[in-house]
């Protein structure tokens, strides 16, 4: 097939271990699953070549980056899932106790609101509560960092998402 995009093992095995000592380093896990676990780095790379960022394996992407900024990995659902259910939706992600296996996986239901609903939030005015400050509040939006500054860090220093995952912080 012409339309297919093609990743090297190599690729997958490097991006796989990357991603292992950044989340063991970050105090999360990847899905112990290793087979599966390479399916959806796979898939990222897929999403990286298709779309230029790192689109979640495990959901559709408009192909406008603005548009799923909350669904890049890690996406923004990936900690609130983690904490509800042991995983992330996609199961890149999991729990010390499924880690463990005192917790078993099992179906998550969605968290993404429909785009409309999305675009609608990211209208609200931004920095209400801030303004007395001296610097604008950037918030991680995947690991919640917070800092203080003109403009949001080029990567997060605590779990490595990158500038456009920040948000001001009201």
């Amino acid at each position: 097939m012409k339309d297919e995009i093609e990743v090297s093992e190599e690729e997958v095995d490097k991006l796989y271990k990357k991603l292992n000592r950044e989340a063991e380093a970050g105090g999360y896990h990847l899905n112990p699953d290793v087979e599966h676990t390479k399916d959806l780095v796979r898939g990222i790379l897929v999403n990286e070549k298709r779309y230029g960022y790192w689109n979640c394996p495990c959901r559709l992407s408009s192909g406008i980056k603005q548009d799923d900024l909350d669904i890049i990995c890690p996406c923004d659902y990936r900690d609130p899932d983690l904490n509800d259910y042991g995983t992330c939706y996609c199961a890149l992600y999991v729990s010390q106790a499924v880690l463990e296996g005192t917790q078993k996986l099992r179906s998550i239901p969605e968290r993404r609101l429909p785009l409309q609903e999305r675009q609608k939030a990211r209208t609200k005015p931004a920095g209400a509560g801030t303004s007395s400050l001296p610097f604008p509040v950037w918030r991680c939006k995947v690991c919640g960092y917070l800092c203080a500054r003109d403009e949001p860090p080029e990567v997060c220093p605590v779990c490595k998402a990158k500038k456009d995952r920040f948000e001001l912080f009201m």
